[in-house]
């Protein structure tokens, strides 16, 4: 998980961090579903923010960045190709990956617009950008945006993004074709099995937005 100038937050509880995908596992699991439904199976990919790994290892993608080195020797056990650094300067040539992803990681970034510009320089020519956050305007957006007003050690850094505002950041970038899909509808502690994805945004929680360069 990439954080601006907060990084030993994330050194200082991996293990927190980390077991939260336990504690939450159809949570987990429902978010998984609604990245698989734009994630390609087949490609290199790379993964901005990597943290542990919870979501490059399932989801096939081979390299991940992160700027918390404790966060990246979790990611190499589960099988990553790991790489200390930050979205905004990525250590890579043009045109390498066939995808990209960031999941939770916008909300964190400090300069979210040169993210997104690093990541279209190492995409090949129609990769896809996937992006996945939890919707400001959501009913879990708000309550994450509590935690933040509470100085919730992960969350009193964050900015958190509503899903138009994702779309018009890569529209500005000049992706296309984009879409997007939808889950987490119940609090995250009702939710017992996992949820089926939908497209679009409003009713979920988390969500994904995808885009092509």
């Amino acid at each position: 998980m990439q954080i601006n100038n907060n990084i030993n937050v994330f050194d200082g509880y991996v293990k927190e961090y980390d077991q939260w995908y336990d504690k939450n596992k159809f949570a987990y699991l429902s978010e998984l579903e609604a990245l698989k439904q734009v994630v390609p199976e087949e490609g290199k990919g790379l993964e901005i923010g990597v943290g542990s790994g919870r979501f490059a290892e399932p989801l096939g993608v081979s390299v991940g960045i992160d700027p918390s080195k404790k966060m990246l020797e979790l990611a190499k056990s589960r099988g990553i190709k790991t790489f200390t650094g930050k979205g905004k300067c990525l250590p890579f040539f043009g045109q390498e990956f066939d995808y990209v992803l960031i999941v939770i990681t916008l909300c964190f970034v400090d300069k979210p617009e040169q993210v997104i510009e690093e990541a279209k320089r190492v995409l090949k020519d129609n990769g896809k950008l996937i992006i996945g956050i939890i919707d400001k305007d959501s009913h879990l957006g708000k309550y994450y945006r509590e935690k933040k007003m509470q100085g919730h050690r992960f969350y009193k850094e964050a900015n958190f993004f509503s899903a138009q505002e994702v779309i018009e950041l890569l529209t500005r970038h000049r992706f296309k074709n984009i879409v997007t899909a939808q889950t987490i509808f119940k609090p995250v502690e009702e939710i017992k099995e996992p949820e089926i994805s939908k497209s679009g945004f409003g009713e979920g929680g988390f969500v994904v937005i995808c885009g092509n360069k």
